[in-house]
């Protein structure tokens, strides 16, 4: 047998071919991949670290969305799908003990009895599970189906909650649903680009250099503005770049439609026709002056007033925001700002025209689809609508009444019942929450108040993990089929290409044999994934967001496609735009001016803290890295976190460039190397998110934040709160403690390291 054929055995499907195509499972832009097997004419093998073939990745150029280009993560995925992965299921009855191994049967009765006890004691709401939108439709749709159906509780939330719930909260209000309008090919005819709250190019590179490629070949054909605080890669490269200060974004979108008014910019027949509120609207913005709006975000009214000119209804302008915008306690006043220029100036359902949200992982859309935030229903229903429970507990089979009528805990309010007591399970899947919630040391106490924590994961060492009871080995993508959609609503089918790590299962298949187990047998007696999809796409039929034509057989053979696609439609590559009618999803068909006043931030500087912290992402990275930094090059990218200060800051603080800062806010503290740098706004500071405990340069960025959140969407304010900067002096661990600390956790999580 010829050397590496007995690995490639064991990671291949045994009718794998040599190559497949599926979706990236990075961020939102959701690119086309071709992964080829690990065994090409030839070409050696390649190995990782533990010696298994590695699938190569590239970009797929046959996929829509992406046309063939990839990002540097994209590309090296395929390296990170073995290393440091979970074999089977662990448990302990504290987190003080050792993890032992457990079979399935053991583990899923630890879930089972707990749910039955809670059910007896407390109720329903003494479970909760906190998803993520690196789930699989198929996975989310049947998390929904156990705790929304068979349990009769509507807490189950996802870290959409944390990444782009005002943006869902926005659309709903000002357009009547969830569901951007755009598409990519919007890049290609804007005449505008309207960047604001999105450091495009470092957290959606693929979309970024599609634009600049039109750039560089018509510098005149696009105008691209950027609002961002912070002279980012995406900032360097624009036409006009305001840096608004933090927390400004309401107020100057004010002024630009104050400024449209006042030039006769807007569209009367448009909002005439096809809107309704205007008039509220114009009250509040006529009040937003060109001087007070530039003193207020601390820019030249100069600049304000050529932003202003471009959203002209003779424009095509297309808006792009992101985290910036949503993580905000005003954040879905900020996306109903937004939606507000549109409105104003007739830019939406046309050719390079629209508010367009750009999501954060990879199939967040398939989520909000499938009904995954504590608030909605499969289909874009919501549970607070009686028609919409009765329609889904009837093709669910449950009887009338078994979907609760009120909105679930949200992500945070989880986090609150475990702190007080009312939690007894919390099931945290394909996520990590000890590094991305806000406050993480009240996270971490309030998860040793819960007799029972769950985490499903792929990977042995997730900072999660370290505070869970059991912890169950999860087929990540590339080892279950599925679905998954993208920000321009393409649903793409994702194959199972390699075999499962271990014992690891598919989300979907664990939450069907608790289903089963709890007495739901007809329920969630499904023999694939396949069978999943088609009855998930079944109760879109007739929604906004209606895939009721689609099939992973169809997908499989046709390619990805875009929603609305129902039954009977034709597959097509070409672009869907929502909207184009002028008809929107409104009672009335109207859509809704939504106007409040500027709040600014949650928590602003004060003497004892006075600048502003920030937190993003690196190119190189991605979220918390439990998968990126398994990568050599992407670490050698960014090999630790850097915060950025304003030179004036700096002097002002004592704080040198290279040296070792301490980062302090009413929370928490931390350090970090300090990166002097004019590519900041004065007052305000800067530090990547993606590093937790669990790594080399423990940098928990979150342990700084704040926890208030838009009363609206419920998504915290994890873009601002208020810190002091000063030279770290306090004598630090010697480095072979905090290494052996890191070792003892892995042999913790990890029987099979011991």
């Amino acid at each position: 047998m010829a050397p590496g054929f007995f690995y490639f055995l064991f990671d291949v499907m045994p009718d794998s071919p040599r190559s497949v195509h599926s979706q990236c499972p990075y961020c939102g832009v959701g690119c086309g991949l071709e992964l080829l097997a690990p065994a090409q004419p030839g070409h050696p093998v390649r190995r990782d670290a533990q010696g298994t073939p590695i699938w190569t990745a590239r970009g797929d150029r046959q996929h829509p969305s992406s046309l063939g280009q990839v990002c540097i993560k994209g590309a090296t995925v395929g390296e990170t799908l073995s290393l440091g992965r979970l074999n089977q299921p662990l448990f302990r009855t504290s987190i003080q003990e050792d993890f032992t191994s457990i079979d399935w049967d053991e583990a899923l009765n630890h879930i089972t009895q707990q749910i039955q006890t809670s059910l007896s004691t407390k109720g329903p709401n003494a479970i909760a599970m906190y998803g993520s939108g690196q789930f699989h439709t198929e996975d989310y749709y049947l998390a929904q189906k156990l705790l929304k159906g068979a349990l009769g509780t509507n807490n189950f939330d996802a870290n959409s909650r944390l990444c782009m719930s005002s943006a869902v909260a926005g659309y709903s209000r000002s357009l009547g649903s969830d569901g951007p309008p755009c598409c990519y090919e919007d890049l290609d005819h804007c005449s505008v680009a309207f960047l604001i709250g999105t450091n495009t190019a470092e957290c959606h590179p693929v979309l970024f250099q599609r634009l600049m490629k039109r750039k560089r070949r018509n510098p005149d054909s696009v105008t691209v503005v950027v609002v961002d605080p912070r002279r980012t890669d995406t900032a360097k490269a624009a036409d006009i770049h305001l840096p608004i200060a933090a927390g400004t974004d309401l107020a100057l979108l004010h002024g630009i439609a104050h400024l449209i008014l006042r030039e006769n910019g807007q569209d009367p027949r448009f909002i005439d026709d096809h809107t309704d509120n205007y008039d509220a609207f114009f009250d509040v913005v006529a009040r937003w002056t060109p001087r007070r709006v530039a003193r207020f975000c601390g820019i030249p009214e100069k600049r304000l007033r050529d932003v202003a000119h471009l959203w002209h209804r003779r424009e095509n302008v297309l808006s792009l925001w992101s985290m910036g915008v949503n993580q905000r306690r005003e954040g879905t006043a900020v996306v109903g700002g937004l939606i507000n220029l549109h409105l104003l100036s007739g830019q939406i359902g046309k050719e390079g025209a629209g508010p367009f949200s750009l999501t954060g992982q990879p199939n967040a859309m398939g989520g909000r689809e499938a009904g995954g935030l504590s608030h909605l229903l499969p289909g874009y229903r919501l549970v607070t609508n009686d028609q919409h429970r009765q329609e889904v507990e009837q093709a669910w089979g449950m009887p009338q009444g078994s979907i609760a009528s009120t909105p679930g805990l949200s992500a945070w309010q989880q986090v609150e019942a475990m702190e007080k007591g009312e939690l007894d399970l919390w099931w945290v899947a394909a996520t990590n929450p000890l590094v991305s919630m806000p406050d993480l040391d009240r996270v971490k106490a309030a998860m040793q108040r819960c007799p029972l924590v769950v985490v499903s994961e792929a990977y042995a060492t997730s900072e999660t993990s370290h505070y869970a009871h059991l912890v169950l080995p999860a087929a990540q993508w590339s080892e279950k089929a599925g679905a998954m959609t993208n920000s321009e609503r393409r649903v793409t089918y994702c194959p199972a290409y390699r075999r499962p790590h271990g014992q690891s299962r598919a989300d979907w298949e664990v939450f069907a044999e608790v289903g089963k187990r709890l007495g739901f047998e007809n329920q969630f007696n499904y023999s694939s994934a396949e069978e999943v999809y088609q009855e998930f796409t079944q109760l879109t039929r007739g929604r906004l967001c209606d895939v009721s034509g689609l099939s992973h057989r169809l997908l499989e053979r046709e390619g990805p496609q875009q929603w609305p696609f129902p039954q009977g439609c034709e597959p097509t590559s070409k672009a869907k735009r929502l909207y184009v009618d002028h008809h929107f999803s409104t009672t009335n068909g109207r859509a809704r001016f939504c106007t409040e006043q500027p709040l600014g931030l949650a928590e602003p500087p004060c003497d004892l803290y006075p600048l502003v912290l920030t937190v993003g992402r690196y190119l190189g990275q991605w979220h918390t890295m439990t998968r990126t930094a398994k990568v050599d090059r992407l670490n050698k990218m960014h090999p630790e976190p850097l915060l950025e200060i304003h030179p004036d800051d700096a002097h002002d603080l004592g704080v040198i460039n290279g040296q070792l800062t301490a980062i302090n806010s009413r929370r928490g503290h931390l350090t970090a190397r300090a990166k002097v740098t004019d590519r900041i706004r004065k007052g305000l500071v800067f530090l990547p998110m993606h590093w937790g405990f669990t790594q080399e340069q423990a940098c928990e960025a979150n342990t700084l934040m704040h926890d208030k959140a838009c009363p609206i969407s419920k998504q915290p304010e994890l873009k601002a709160c208020a810190v002091i900067v000063a030279p770290v002096v306090s004598v630090l661990k010697p480095p072979e403690q905090t290494g052996r600390k890191r070792q003892a956790l892995k042999r913790l999580l990890n029987p099979a390291l011991r």
